[in-house]
């Protein structure tokens, strides 16, 4: 499901992309495909990227920001795809947004999403793929603990009703670090790539 750049696979997906206003085929390769685009062509494609781009920076603002219906609307009504470790596993937006509530909504937890960068793939006018990296922090307040992760997102994005949204969004972890904020020391409870259990439980988070 992840996108690619001059592979085998994008060539021999250039059949589903000729059918594309944005991704004129010329059956020889993706630059080639790419230089056999319209001017206008071009920036509908730009434009179409972009839009994509706004819609992952609202959905990690929302979060932050503790926005429920901001973060709700990120994605497209109906079954969706979510994973999220730990957090869940989700085929509609409301399950979702109901452990997002019960988690993150709380006074004691501070988060920060930074999405970097995006590899956005257009597979046809309303069908799109996108691996994006996360550095994540998170401070509870109520445990005096903080932490951050590393990892990235595969997702899938869908054009419904004049705008982009999430259908498939699968995050995984590729680095922890939690740290025990005491009075006189701050203490490393874990650094690796995915902390157990005992010490990274997100049940905890609940109010």
């Amino acid at each position: 499901m992840s996108p690619s750049t001059g592979s085998t696979a994008s060539i021999a997906g250039c059949a589903l992309q000729c059918r594309s206003k944005l991704l004129p085929c010329t059956g020889e390769s993706p630059l080639a495909d790419y230089n056999a685009m319209s001017i206008e062509q071009r920036l509908a494609r730009l434009e179409a990227i972009e839009a994509i781009k706004q819609l992952k920076h609202r959905y990690f603002h929302a979060c932050d920001t503790k926005q429920t219906d901001r973060v709700r609307d990120c994605f497209a009504e109906g079954v969706i795809d979510l994973r999220y470790g730990r957090i869940g596993e989700f085929s509609d937006r409301q399950q979702m947004l109901a452990v997002f509530t019960e988690l993150a909504c709380q006074d004691h937890i501070i988060e920060m999403h930074h999405g970097q960068n995006p590899q956005i793939e257009l597979l046809g006018e309303d069908r799109a793929t996108g691996i994006w990296g996360l550095y994540y922090y998170m401070i509870d307040t109520r445990r005096n603990t903080a932490t951050q992760l590393a990892g990235f997102y595969e997702d899938e994005y869908a054009f419904v009703d004049g705008q982009w949204r999430i259908v498939k969004s699968h995050y995984e972890v590729t680095s922890t670090q939690i740290l025990a904020l005491e009075d006189s020391a701050v203490k490393a409870l874990f650094a690796g790539a995915s902390a157990p259990l005992s010490v990274d439980d997100p049940a905890k988070q609940a109010g």
